[in-house]
């Protein structure tokens, strides 16, 4: 068996170009490795849907130099007024700004996905290759390399093969045993939403939040002085919801016009905008849960991993997050990768174990089936906004939804000679 040398230098190829891939591309290339950065879109995404910033992402954003330039292209999003068919707020509860204690329903750094990958981009555009159009169909290995088969009838050989290509990920399924149970925790819920012209309708910085019977939720948001964030959310379990996000764009679309139709407040404005806008998404709400996290000299990282789902409000933290541990990792351990990857698991399981805690029953609570139910909610949530209850358990509140975990340090990242980006 081959020893290698100890802190020499990798050749890294990583499946990906969102977020968790950009990010640990820096990490990498900061202690001297090669890494080439394959999206199989076209160009950057600079879109998608808003997203924010929790617990020790934030410590890891901070590490990596970006809170300038995080806080220069914040979404001014003061809190989340629960809303009635006419539009009238019957409870509000405001982000916690207080410095102390756990953000509330909205973080204090909210910001469009769109952003956070061009803020990546831009930071390590000099020092990485970047492929886009392009993605890894399958890959071979041994105890030395790693040959990945390219969609464009290439292949290439490299030290390591990352996959940060999401949820969906090709790379994780070639990694699983045959025998694995399924990755995903379904939720019992699906999600789809778009953007919509802006109108004086929309004024405010508060996210609206209506309730409708069925299992109905629809979420209002404007992120520029232009554009506004559509969302339906749909509490259902059955096969034809979940094969959906799947099918043709016009079919995706008309599920959700069916199933919204008749939900009443602003739908058929909203839905209106559907039909015409450039950008909509729809897809079900589920956790990617796996004890397989590599094989050999394959490794997953971000939502690849160990997908949260967008309830957790941990998606974005624990990209960064998982990032930098498994760069940390590798960089400590380059001469022995079965370790790195070993203590990686170790490392990071715990924290992931924590933002994966997501109650699926309570989630579905949230969005009753009865109009009995709505009206239930809504009191309970007045009244709790009425003695300031979220905004009191916020800010005593000790944990960030990963129960006191702390960003490991690791020197051979080098951070104290990193350089922020202008804000």
């Amino acid at each position: 068996m081959k020893i290698e040398t100890e802190n020499r230098s990798l050749k890294i190829l990583v499946c990906g170009g969102g977020i968790a891939g950009p990010a640990l591309a820096y990490w990498l290339t900061r202690s001297g490795h090669q890494v080439v950065v394959v999206e199989r879109f076209s160009s950057i995404r600079a879109r998608g849907a808003q997203v924010d910033l929790r617990g020790q992402g934030i410590e890891a954003a901070k590490r990596m130099g970006l809170i300038g330039a995080i806080r220069s292209n914040l979404v001014d999003e003061a809190g989340v007024s629960f809303v009635d068919s006419q539009g009238h707020a019957k409870a509000t509860i405001l982000a916690n700004t207080s410095g102390r204690g756990a953000q509330s329903l909205t973080s204090e750094y909210e910001i469009m996905r769109g952003d956070v990958v061009r803020i990546l981009q831009d930071l390590t555009r000099d020092d990485v290759e970047y492929v886009f159009g392009k993605t890894v169909e399958r890959f071979e290995q041994d105890d030395e390399k790693v040959l990945a088969h390219f969609s464009d009838g290439t292949s290439d050989t490299f030290d390591l093969l990352v996959g940060a290509d999401g949820q969906g990920s090709r790379i994780r399924q070639g990694i699983l045993p045959p025998d694995a149970a399924d990755p995903y925790l379904r939720m019992g819920i699906h999600m789809a939403y778009w953007f919509i012209p802006r109108t004086p309708a929309d004024d405010g910085n508060i996210r609206n939040t209506y309730l409708a019977p069925g299992g109905r939720m629809i979420m209002r948001r404007s992120h520029n002085p232009t554009e506004t964030q559509v969302y339906f959310v749909l509490r259902e379990s059955s096969e034809e919801a979940s094969a959906i996000h799947r099918a043709p764009l016009d079919q995706q679309k008309q599920f959700w016009i069916e199933r919204f139709r008749d939900a009443g407040w602003q739908t058929d404005r909203f839905i209106r905008g559907m039909t015409t806008t450039p950008n909509f998404y729809s897809q079900e709400v589920v956790q990617v849960r796996t004890d397989t996290w590599y094989k050999g000299r394959v490794v997953l990282v971000g939502d690849a991993a160990h997908c949260a789902s967008p309830f957790s409000g941990m998606g974005v933290s624990g990209s960064l997050v998982g990032a930098y541990v498994l760069a940390g990792e590798i960089s400590r351990n380059t001469g022995d990768i079965a370790r790195a990857f070993a203590l990686y698991d170790k490392t990071l399981r715990p924290f992931v174990n924590e933002i994966q805690n997501v109650n699926p029953s309570l989630l579905r609570l949230g969005m009753p089936k009865t109009r009995f139910g709505v009206n239930v909610f809504l009191s309970i949530t007045a009244l709790a906004a009425l003695l300031r209850i979220p905004d009191l358990v916020a800010r005593f509140s000790s944990e960030e939804r990963d129960d006191g975990w702390l960003l490991p340090e690791y020197t051979e990242l080098h951070p104290a000679h990193q350089t922020a980006l202008p804000g």
